[in-house]
């Protein structure tokens, strides 16, 4: 449970810019208030202490504004970002890597008992103000859209957006799946963008990308063939740019440039 809760914390640095530190994270996020108190009723309500673990997650409620019943199943690295007005019904199951927005419901179509509440897979974002009810499965790094309702089940990947909710994207072609593993590789976020956007910038981000998709599988084969001729490989390994060193070597230089500003 404490190894939970400690990648709960960790996982807000990696969700929200706005997070300086741990101290802060700790003692003004609603959302990891409402994870610690559910790791603790979850574990009691598994104890039969049923009671006990309903009243702290009522308290929660009161606490934090989000409402998550402790039977309802969580996995690793949990976010709730802002949180006000979350619902999380009892029979709810999230797989890891997930994200709610404030106003989410994950509820119930029905008063029958058994499984009533949708079951997320992994990498799930879940807009603003989304409902998504009944005993659906919404797969692995799907994104449900500010304000949808999701009435149906989604296969993982896909994008949902309205009322009912609907899937908006389409299948990525081998040469975007290709972009979107370089652009990761690079640090840049290309989700959400379309290469049939009529956008100067993306246009030319992504004829960068394929540049240096083709480039690195040509380097690629050059090496294997040196080798393969009794030369010595070249390691091929690169740095990340998020490790770049910004300033230069040369010690005047970088005087120079400091002079500058």
């Amino acid at each position: 449970m404490f190894e939970r809760i400690k990648s709960d914390i960790n996982c807000v640095f990696e969700r929200d810019p706005a997070a300086r530190n741990k101290f802060e994270v700790l003692t003004t996020y609603p959302g990891l208030h409402a994870m610690l108190f559910y790791r603790m009723t979850h574990f009691l309500w598994h104890k039969n202490w049923k009671w006990l673990a309903r009243w702290l997650s009522g308290f929660a409620r009161w606490f934090t504004g989000i409402e998550i019943h402790p039977a309802a199943k969580i996995g690793n690295r949990f976010f709730i970002d802002h949180g006000m007005g979350v619902v999380i019904g009892e029979t709810a199951e999230i797989g890891d890597d997930c994200t709610l927005y404030h106003g989410v419901t994950l509820g119930g179509t029905s008063w029958k008992e058994g499984k009533r509440h949708p079951t997320l897979g992994n990498g799930v974002v879940v807009g603003a103000g989304a409902k998504v009810l009944g005993p659906i499965e919404i797969g692995d790094n799907v994104r449900v859209g500010s304000n949808a309702v999701v009435l149906k089940s989604i296969s993982e990947g896909h994008t949902v957006v309205g009322i009912p909710g609907r899937v908006v994207d389409r299948e990525r072609t081998e040469k975007e799946k290709r972009r979107q593993k370089m652009a990761e590789k690079m640090g840049f976020d290309a989700y959400g963008i379309s290469p049939d956007m009529e956008d100067p910038i993306e246009k030319a981000i992504y004829s960068l990308l394929d540049h240096i998709q083709v480039q690195d599988e040509k380097l690629d084969a050059l090496n294997k063939e040196v080798k393969r001729l009794g030369g010595h490989a070249v390691d091929m390994e690169m740095p990340s740019l998020q490790e770049a060193v910004l300033e230069p070597e040369d010690p005047k230089q970088a005087a120079h440039l400091h002079s500058k500003d």
